[in-house]
């Protein structure tokens, strides 16, 4: 296999087919990474605009460029890792396993007494996949596994019947590597059993932003929401409540199949769904793990363990999506003391993490799964990292914040003040165009269903909304305070990265993420990159930082040993030493011992090598 340093995640699309990314090559290749990560490239429906709604896993996007497309750009010399999608595919006409009533009953969850399928989370259109059939295995991944890809990244395999069979399944298939989309609750463990080299990294991703949360602002921030916006409870509750909602609500068709499959459960249904403190159990028929005996004792839902097989295999497909449609797609929408914390596999509860928590979880990847991506922007997170960080930096300077935030309220009331305060947070750390603005405010109130929702939109308190908030744009004081607010944000986004190139770990770095990335939740975080704009001689700190960290970063395993530092996060991996602030002026600290140079330097941030690396 080729020397794995760092991966380029792609959104291919009707902008980036096959040649054009064939094109990019050698700019990535400048750039420093060793693979390109692309999103799916199989067959999906006409007009798709991201390739998840797969009709035939057996051929390659036409849209895309064709099979002869793809082996095309497989021989322009930079390895590929996949992106494979088994736990669904789209219920369209295009689809042959669809189409044929016999192969529909074979190939996906039916339930027998409605005729209804298993969805993808909510979404109709797209039906569960039985992996767990050795056939339908078979057919489905015929093709991914004779591309003979570098590595595979598998799109939500908590869906799956049984995800450890699949990845085994996968493994004596003859794939490489392995990444698995796998959300883990703040302190979870990726399961040891599982043949992958780690996950596709939020919780990373999650970890690097919290390191630059200050602690000492909690209590500010946390009278702050409650004075602006009445909202007082803790997260916990407010995600108990909307999963409990999407249980009982978009679920309750699975519900329903759930009670025609244990009609005496002991329990009611829908709220040990939404019991788990983790997106899933992995029991399987005779072992029970010890990890899942303390997340069901800890639910409060052992009887789990005595429940029909067929009902303990539902049961654990259905908890996923309650947690994500709940929590992340709901809750995350419903709580804004501070937006940084709000993304995937985060917990807006922890305000924070310390140096050492942050060591801690680097020596434990290096130990255990050093491989692991580690990203800090994907096409599913809620802000791309660049505003997360602008977030972040509200608790380098909450006064400043607390002021503004005041003022804004009670001088221009917003039709609904928790609406209101979601999205000035929103345009201090992302003020883009009234176009941009105005289209998210409408997914974000949909989303967090209290004054409007997808299935009866309030649209003309959408519209309200958004001129509010397009009009935030045009204040004086609003500006001022993005633009103070851009310098820590910019500190802040460069360390991020800094420790991304360099922490133990494979980098993974997304469609144009390498310089500055303000965007804000799909489709947003999906929009065409100037790649011209990125080929140059004069780059940004951000992009020059990339290169340099991708040129000195370490190859294979290496040592890791944290470096004291007061105020800030420092280390030495392999040959290279990289140090960053973690508040506002803190010192770095040098290089220990002789014979550093110096590959970046800049306001909060250091890299520096003791050898040349190719």
């Amino acid at each position: 296999m080729t020397d794995l340093r760092a991966t380029y995640r792609l959104q291919l699309g009707p902008e980036l087919g096959f040649a054009r990314v064939r094109e990019l090559v050698p700019y990535l290749r400048q750039l420093g990474v060793s693979h390109l990560y692309l999103s799916p490239i199989w067959q999906a429906r006409e007009g798709s605009t991201h390739g998840y709604d797969v009709v035939d896993p057996r051929r390659i996007s036409e849209a895309l460029g064709g099979e002869d497309g793809f082996r095309a750009l497989a021989a322009a010399g930079m390895p590929i890792v996949l992106d494979v999608v088994p736990n669904h595919m789209a219920t369209d006409d295009a689809n042959p396993f669809w189409r044929d009533a016999e192969l529909r009953a074979r190939f996906f969850d039916i339930d027998p007494a409605t005729g209804l399928h298993r969805r993808f989370f909510d979404i109709d259109h797209l039906a569960g996949v039985r992996q767990e059939d050795p056939e339908v295995f078979a057919t489905t991944h015929a093709k991914v596994l004779e591309l003979g890809a570098e590595g595979l990244r598998i799109d939500h395999p908590d869906g799956l019947a049984d995800p450890l069979g699949y990845l085994e399944r996968l493994r004596d298939g003859g794939a490489r590597r392995v990444w698995v989309e796998k959300i883990l609750d703040p302190g979870e463990q990726l399961r040891a059993d599982w043949p992958v080299s780690g996950t596709t990294g939020y919780e990373f991703l999650n970890d690097v932003c919290a390191l630059f949360v200050d602690p000492a602002a909690e209590g500010l921030l946390t009278r702050l929401y409650a004075e602006l916006t009445g909202e007082r409870r803790e997260f916990g509750a407010v995600a108990r409540e909307a999963k409990l909602e999407q249980a009982r609500g978009t679920f309750a068709r699975e519900v329903e199949w759930l009670d025609r499959l244990w009609a005496d459960a002991p329990a009611d249904v829908a709220e040990a769904l939404c019991s788990l403190p983790v997106y899933r159990t992995y029991l399987r028929a005779g072992v029970v793990g010890d990890e899942d005996r303390a997340v069901l004792r800890e639910a409060g839902i052992e009887w789990l363990l005595d429940a029909p097989p067929e009902f303990v295999t539902r049961f654990q497909q259905t908890t996923p999506p309650v947690m994500a449609k709940g929590v992340e797609d709901t809750a995350f929408y419903r709580y804004a003391r501070l937006l940084a914390l709000n993304d995937v596999g985060g917990d807006p509860s922890r305000f924070g993490i310390s140096a050492q928590q942050f060591h801690e979880a680097n020596a434990l990847r290096a130990a255990h799964w050093p491989d692991a991506m580690l990203t800090l922007t994907t096409h599913d997170t809620k802000r791309s990292a660049d505003v997360r960080a602008r977030l972040a930096a509200l608790t380098w300077m909450p006064d400043e914040w607390a002021t503004l935030a005041r003022a804004v309220l009670s001088e221009s009331p917003p039709p609904d003040a928790h609406d209101g305060f979601f999205l000035l947070q929103t345009v201090v750390a992302a003020p883009l165009a009234a176009d941009r603005i105005r289209d998210y405010t409408v997914k974000a109130l949909r989303e967090r269903k209290v004054t409007s929702n997808w299935i009866e939109p309030d649209e003309a308190h959408e519209q309200a909304m958004a001129e509010w908030a397009t009009g935030l744009l045009r204040r004086n004081d609003v500006r001022a305070f993005a633009e103070r607010l851009a310098g820590p944000g910019r500190q802040i986004a460069l360390a991020q990265k800094l420790l991304q190139l360099t922490v133990p770990g494979v980098s993974d770095v997304y469609h144009g993420d390498e310089d500055e990335f303000l965007a804000l939740v799909d489709p947003d975080n999906r929009r065409a990159v100037d790649w011209d704009a990125l080929d140059t001689e004069s780059p940004s700190p951000k992009l020059a930082l990339t290169r340099a960290a991708l040129a000195a970063r370490p190859a294979g395993s290496a040592d890791y040993e944290p470096v004291p530092a007061r105020g800030g996060i420092a280390y030495v991996h392999g040959d290279v030493f990289a140090a960053a602030a973690l508040r506002p002026d803190a010192p770095l600290p040098e290089p220990p011992g002789d014979g550093w140079r110096e590959m970046f330097a800049a306001d909060g941030v250091l890299l520096a090598v003791k050898h040349r690396q190719k």
